[in-house]
């Protein structure tokens, strides 16, 4: 298992600092649901109290603006309201209580984004620290699957408190997951520790687990590395659902299972984030 976390963004020199707690959501591949646990996520943070922001990173597929109801049509603000010296800073979108910057609100739904790796870097700059996100207590940056040129930036430019990994429970998931888990520990971001999303369907009768996938061999698991499992999401039709209409499930049914889920890892998220006490 992981040892316990207490490093504070700040605490680490030579990056900017953009919140108290900087935390990374990533996978080793797609289609595992990491955007809807990035939201929820960032839900459940704020729903303590906390000031949370969500910057979603996937230039390729930014989905948060469509999981909020939010389109590049929709919002017309001033996005440079505030300024640091003669630099122009970009306002966020406040959304259901968190503040939220998309790679999504710089193009149009339907353009993709077509951009070489130096470009990639700039406008990631530009997303990160030329965003006027205010006193942050958490930001969690939603990043796109894998282990490419845009996570490597990333890493480089900022103070990562730690990562959170989402697997779903299949073979190849925890493989992939499993790849990106050993680079962000050789890039010495702290790991938090993995989530499994869509982790059976609760049958509507009895409400007992039903595993839609086989499961996966402990020894083949991510947790046989030592990552600690942070919790486990069920999987149901409304939590994608919910996303598509713009009204995340957290918020649409606040007492599902899934939003009781994100919850607890929320909890166990802000617990390996705390520091150690004193006592």
């Amino acid at each position: 298992m992981e040892p316990p976390l207490f490093l504070r963004a700040e605490a680490r020199a030579g990056k900017p600092a953009l919140a108290r707690f900087t935390i990374a959501v990533a996978s080793g591949k797609g289609g595992v649901g990491k955007s809807t646990v990035s939201l929820n996520l960032a839900l459940a943070l704020a729903e303590t109290g906390a000031a949370v922001g969500l910057l979603d990173a996937d230039f390729y597929g930014p989905n948060i603006p469509l999981m909020v109801g939010l389109t590049r049509k929709e919002w017309s603000g001033d996005w440079t309201v505030a300024r640091r010296g003669k630099q122009a800073l970009v306002t966020p979108i406040e959304r259901y209580g968190i503040t939220i910057m998309s790679a999504g609100f710089l193009l149009g739904e339907d353009q993709p984004m077509v951009l070489d790796a130096i470009t990639m870097s700039l406008l990631l700059r530009q997303l990160t620290q030329q965003v006027a996100w205010g006193a942050l207590d958490y930001l969690l940056i939603d990043l796109p699957p894998g282990t490419a040129d845009l996570q490597q930036n990333l890493v480089r430019e900022l103070q990562f408190s730690g990562v959170v990994l989402v697997v779903t429970p299949q073979d190849v998931a925890h493989l992939d997951g499993k790849k990106a888990l050993q680079y962000y520990r050789r890039a010495n971001v702290p790991i938090l520790g993995a989530i499994e999303n869509m982790s059976g369907l609760l049958c509507p009768h009895c409400g007992q687990p039903i595993d839609i996938f086989a499961r996966v061999p402990p020894d083949r698991a991510i947790w046989a590395l030592g990552v600690e499992n942070l919790g486990a999401v069920p999987l149901d039709p409304a939590l994608s659902l919910a996303g598509d209409r713009g009204r995340p499930l957290f918020i649409a049914q606040p007492a599902s299972p899934q939003a009781q889920a994100f919850r607890a890892i929320a909890e166990r998220v802000r617990e390996r984030l705390a520091p150690p006490s004193s006592e």
